[in-house]
C-alpha cells in the first residue's frame, strides 16, 4: 500500500513568514511530504527534521543529512482520502495537520546508507538500471 502524506501547519502556527516553496518563493503551510509503503500516521507523531554537521559530511554523499531528532512539530489532527480512480500512484493520500510544540530533542547520527531492493519500493528493474549505474567504468 502506497501513501502519500502531507504535513502542513495549522493557520496561526509560527514561523509562516519562513516556510516558502523553493522554485517559486511563495508562502506554504507545507512542512514535509512522505512516501510510506506500510507505516500510517498517527496523532502525536512527530516529523524528523534533518541536519547536516560539516565535521560528519561523508565524501561519498557531500549534499546528505548526516544527522537527525524529533522536530518540534506534531501533528494534530488528520484527513485521510482514497483516491476513487483505481491505477492511482497512491492507495491513500493524508494531510497531518501540525502544531508547533517544541521540545529538547537529541540529535542522532543517521546509519550508514544502504542502497538495496527496498530503496526501490520492490522495482527490480529500476534496482538493477541503479546498481549497473553505480558500476559503469569501474574494472572488473
Amino acid at each position: 500500500m502506497n501513501k502519500y502524506v502531507i504535513f502542513r501547519a495549522e493557520k496561526d502556527q509560527p514561523g509562516w513568514k519562513g516556510r516558502k516553496f523553493a522554485h517559486t518563493g511563495m508562502g506554504t503551510y507545507i512542512l514535509a511530504e512522505h512516501f510510506y509503503s506500510n507505516q500510517t500516521p498517527k496523532v502525536e507523531d512527530r516529523i524528523t527534521e534533518f541536519v547536516k554537521l560539516e565535521e560528519h559530511i561523508d565524501p561519498k554523499y557531500p549534499g546528505a543529512s548526516t544527522h537527525c531528532k524529533t522536530g518540534d512539530w506534531e501533528v494534530a489532527r488528520i484527513e485521510e482520502y482514497t483516491p476513487e480512480i483505481p491505477l492511482s500512484d497512491f492507495d491513500s493520500i493524508f494531510i497531518c495537520y501540525c502544531r508547533y510544540v517544541p521540545i529538547n530533542a537529541s540529535l542522532r547520527p543517521l546509519p550508514p546508507r544502504i542502497i538495496s531492493l527496498d530503496s526501490f519500493g520492490g522495482d527490480e528493474k529500476a534496482y538493477q538500471e541503479y546498481m549497473e549505474s553505480k558500476t559503469a567504468g569501474v574494472a572488473k
